[in-house]
């Protein structure tokens, strides 16, 4: 594999994801008579923002970004931040089935080569167990 890639460069496997993280908003109370059940139109306020990220199991390395939006547009540039910050390595980066994953318009970086795995296969890939982590440490 290392003719195939060229000198220096290292081969790594990555798995990549991205999350949802922030705020819905707890409605308040209304005040009504007593015995008369209050009703009122109630908006949930979300403030939230997406975590793209990468973790390589074997050596521990991570890249996160964070992006206001899930979609082809701020994975592209997550995918471009990352090239820059694999510098001349070649990483071979695990995704899930989603649909800006394979977008036509979606452009690989040279030194990312991408696997997707099965549909509805979360447990196969492991930022997930990150996540897992990351929220439950987040939640009140």
């Amino acid at each position: 594999m290392q003719e195939e890639f060229g000198e220096g460069k290292k081969l790594r496997y990555l798995c990549q994801d991205e999350t949802r993280l922030g705020l819905k908003t707890i409605a308040g109370r209304l005040i009504t008579a007593r015995g008369v059940k209050p009703t009122g139109l109630t908006q949930w306020q979300r403030e939230n923002f997406y975590l793209y990220g990468v973790v390589e199991p074997l050596s521990g390395y991570s890249f996160f970004y964070e992006f206001p939006y899930l979609n082809g547009h701020c994975f592209q540039n997550f995918l471009e931040l990352l090239s820059v910050d694999l510098a001349n390595d070649i990483a071979v980066i695990q995704f899930d089935q989603g649909s800006f994953h394979k977008a036509k318009a979606l452009d690989y970086p040279d030194n990312i080569i991408p696997i997707f795995q099965p549909p509805h296969s979360p447990e196969l890939n492991l930022i997930e167990r990150f996540w897992e982590f990351l929220k439950s440490k987040l939640q009140a």
